[in-house]
């Protein structure tokens, strides 16, 4: 019988899963593959090109970096490259890369292909440019050359010191790809991929699954299952159920009202704090919003302890800014979150002249790190309407959600859900704070806010070689940015996931992303 078989008998099984457990029985998924329920559909395999934690979560077991981090931290450590040497000033990076690698599709890892990777985001004459657009190739704006020494050796030259610049190598926008398998699929390599990772793509059937297979020959060694596939389960109730009646075996994101359901000796429930922060974009270009006391008004008018406490069951905390506290180097411990005053809310809005505001809000169904955004979605209107204002809520599917807010929400909403898991405190605010970050300058800064100020301790901050000065050029940024109050600033998530009795060797990781080779499924 083929592994394609054998997945596909799989989904089958995961699919009667339900009508199944009506009659009193569970569906048993083939041992040796996983069958991840994830929460969307994703949208690309090309690392270069994606943003969301749920693309992630498959592209980590394909790709690799030069560099990744450690087991359980967010500390760099090797990968395809073996070792590197950064000059004096902190201007150029030279990687010794790791000899004997090959892609999935048989052609040669080696500098070139890094050159190519790097050319290929940053470059707009580079000939496969178009195969984009690469949202993220902010991380490595940087760079000014990407120098081929030999073929085993790498050199980044660039244009000042960027303090996040190994650590960005070590997120998915910096996993390496197969320049062939680029060339030969073009603009549909993102259905097509190809890496170095320790499972190889199979297939993606749409709104079905996307199916990887152990790579034998990894260089790290090989996977202890046959395969992985990942479910597109939109709604968490459907995934829970499936999850209960044994239909998957590893399930993302539980709904916090679920976790009681996953006691006992059948599953382990896995918790892992890491640098999460859901918030609310606020349209600071026009509307109501544009005015900083009707910002601060939302702020004081959401109940985010409820929210916390009874809508996510205390499975997160209370955010009091930009900064999640896992980044506990850089985070202003001194901010303490909006209170909930309606009646401080109330006298803004009026002083603002903004009673009875219409303001309409988008809401997605399920997304990477969203923390059930309908109920809180449905929450966060009963508050801002206790205060007086009009909300009207649209809800969209994550995919769809990403395409209407990304671009901006001038003239179209005046709030947003969002949430992000970033791997340096340089990279939200970087990417969806700064005035350079506005969406037609290619950005995520939907909400449109600027501050000069803002702008300036940033950029000092991503030059800034010395961890303790840019520590204190973060907490003073955090310290503007709560006043301004572009964001809602709502929570601080602890991730979770649940696996079945038959799995072994699985742990979260603070990075959250999925790492699935040592996994064991009997």
């Amino acid at each position: 019988m083929s592994l394609f078989t054998v997945t596909r008998r799989g989904l089958l099984a995961a699919g009667a899963a339900l009508a199944l457990t009506t009659m009193g029985a569970t569906a048993q998924t083939p041992p040796g593959v996983l069958i991840v329920g994830q929460i969307a559909e994703p949208k690309a395999l090309d690392p270069a090109a994606v943003t969301a934690v749920n693309d992630f979560r498959i592209l980590m077991n394909v790709y690799d970096g030069l560099v990744r981090y450690q087991d359980g931290t967010l500390q760099v450590e090797p990968a395809l490259a073996t070792s590197w040497d950064i000059s004096e000033d902190g201007t150029v990076y030279t990687f010794a890369l790791r000899p004997g690698v090959k892609f999935h599709d048989g052609s040669d890892f080696n500098a070139q292909a890094v050159k190519f990777n790097f050319d290929r985001m940053l470059n707009e004459d580079h000939p496969f440019h178009d195969t984009g657009p690469f949202p993220l190739a902010f991380f490595f704006s940087a760079i000014q050359t990407t120098e081929v020494v030999d073929d085993l050796t790498v050199r980044f030259t660039l244009n000042a010191p960027y303090a996040p610049f190994l650590s960005n190598l070590a997120y998915p926008t910096g996993l390496i790809v197969s320049p062939a398998a680029v060339e030969a699929h073009g603009a549909d390599f993102g259905r097509n991929p190809s890496g170095t990772g320790p499972f190889t793509f199979a297939e993606w059937r749409s709104n079905e699954a996307v199916v990887i297979e152990a790579n034998p020959d990894y260089w790290d060694g090989a996977p202890e299952l046959q395969a992985v596939a990942f479910r597109p389960i939109t709604d968490a109730n459907t995934r829970t159920a499936e999850m209960l009646a044994g239909g998957i075996d590893l399930m993302v994101e539980v709904p916090p009202v679920a976790l009681s359901e996953f006691q006992g000796e059948r599953y382990t429930v896995h918790e892992q704090a890491g640098p999460h922060v859901w918030f609310l974009i606020l349209n600071a270009k026009e509307g109501p919003f544009s005015d900083v006391r009707v910002r601060q008004a939302a702020n004081y008018a959401v109940n985010k302890e409820a929210l916390v406490n009874e809508v996510l069951e205390g499975t997160a905390e209370v955010a009091a800014g930009p900064t999640p506290p896992a980044f506990a180097w850089a985070y202003n411990s001194d901010l303490a979150p909006y209170p909930y005053d309606p009646d401080k809310a109330r006298a803004l809005i009026a002083e603002a002249g903004a009673e009875g505001a219409e303001l309409t809000f988008y809401v997605t169904e399920g997304g990477s790190g969203m923390l059930d955004p309908i109920a809180m979605g449905t929450a966060i209107q009963a508050d801002l309407q206790a205060v007086g204002f009009d909300v009207k809520i649209e809800t969209y599917e994550w995919n769809t959600f990403l395409g209407e807010v990304n671009p901006g929400l001038e003239g179209k909403a005046d709030m947003a859900e969002m949430a992000w898991m970033t791997n340096d405190p340089d990279t939200l605010p970087f990417l969806a704070l700064r005035t350079g970050a506005w969406p037609e300058e290619g950005g995520f800064n939907s909400g449109y806010y600027s501050n000069p100020q803002v702008d300036a301790l940033l950029e000092a901050a991503r030059v800034a070689t010395d961890q303790d000065e840019r520590a204190v050029l973060y907490r003073e940024m955090q310290a503007i940015v709560q006043e301004d109050a572009p964001w809602v600033f709502v929570a601080n998530w602890k991730q979770n996931a649940v696996t079945s009795d038959r799995v072994e060797n699985f742990a979260l990781q603070p990075s959250f992303f999925l790492l699935l080779d040592d996994v064991v499924k009997n």
